[in-house]
């Protein structure tokens, strides 16, 4: 009786073939966790692989797209009415705040003239729209659609309507991975507005909370305060919220208080954002600000 026959070799060719493979996909798994430690050695494959995978990220986009378009256009003539309505009265009164604005910014003017000093002019802008939002609850993270194909650029700072969003921290060329300022890596060089008194505002993974931790127990802070970017470190621009302190503890034997405060912006709850560019020394005129949704056609406004 024949020991083997040609099924019997075939089998225990495929299973051998089997095995070789995957010990061959372990060992390049084990090569490529090893060479993408701290994200150093294969940053730009990874750059190139975001970059290659933007058009299949749109094209997943596109059907939601297409139905908020569809919803949009189909909405009720009611509907329309009450929208411009209302759109009309926020119109009258941001326009009653704007005539104060003009008259405090001319008095602003003469004031500067008084000191000889050179009004700042506010740098380029662009809108971005956020992509994807970071799903794990200890990691404060976003995606944007734009990149360095928009000139953005690493520790680029971020803000909306409010305040202080975060900064880039990864650039994906056309798209971007920004953290937030309620990350619990990431600390914004702030001071105190009230008394210009400085210190750090760190992340606590809570997008209501932000923590103040260097303040020694004589330091003059009071809830209510304002908090706003210091412009040091170079990163965000100085002026800018950043939140108001809402609580203010002290234990007795410690050296510094506990300061918890609340944020500007509304971090969990933001659709677009506003990257920052330092401001010039001159400019002529105000630089435009480029909608996000309008990017295919150009669109442009001040």
């Amino acid at each position: 009786m024949a020991l083997s026959t040609p099924d019997s070799d075939q089998r225990t060719f495929r299973d051998t073939s089997h095995t070789l493979r995957l010990i061959v996909i372990c060992i390049l798994s084990v090569t490529v966790m090893v060479l993408d430690n701290n994200n150093e050695h294969l940053r730009d494959v990874r750059r190139l692989m975001s970059a290659a995978a933007h058009p299949i990220r749109v094209t997943v986009d596109a059907p939601f797209a297409l139905v908020r378009w569809i919803r949009d256009s189909t909405a009720t003539r009611d509907d329309l009415h009450v929208e411009n309505r209302r759109l009309r009265d926020e119109n009258l009164i941001q326009r009653s705040r704007l005539q104060r604005q003009i008259a405090l910014e001319a008095e602003n003017a003469r004031l500067r003239g008084l000191l000889d000093s050179t009004a700042k002019i506010s740098g380029r802008v662009l809108i971005g729209e956020i992509l994807s939002v970071d799903m794990n609850p200890f990691r404060h993270r976003i995606t944007i659609n734009r990149g360095s194909s928009d000139e953005l650029y690493v520790g680029q700072a971020l803000i909306d309507a409010d305040g202080i969003i975060g900064q880039i921290v990864r650039d994906q060329i056309y798209s971007a991975e920004a953290l937030l300022i309620t990350d619990i890596d990431h600390a914004t060089p702030v001071e105190i507005l009230r008394n210009r008194l400085r210190t750090i505002a760190v992340g606590t993974g809570d997008f209501e909370r932000l923590s103040l931790p260097f303040l020694p127990r004589n330091a003059d802070i009071t809830v209510g305060d304002a908090i706003v970017t210091s412009g040091l470190g170079g990163t965000f621009p100085p002026g800018y919220p950043v939140g108001v302190v809402t609580e203010v503890t002290g234990d007795t034997g410690e050296p510094f208080l506990t300061i918890t405060a609340t944020p500007a912006a509304s971090l969990n709850r933001i659709r677009e954002v506003l990257m920052v560019w330092p401001a010039p020394a001159l400019a002529e005129a105000e630089p435009p600000v480029e909608s996000a949704i309008d990017s295919k056609t150009n669109g442009a406004g001040e």
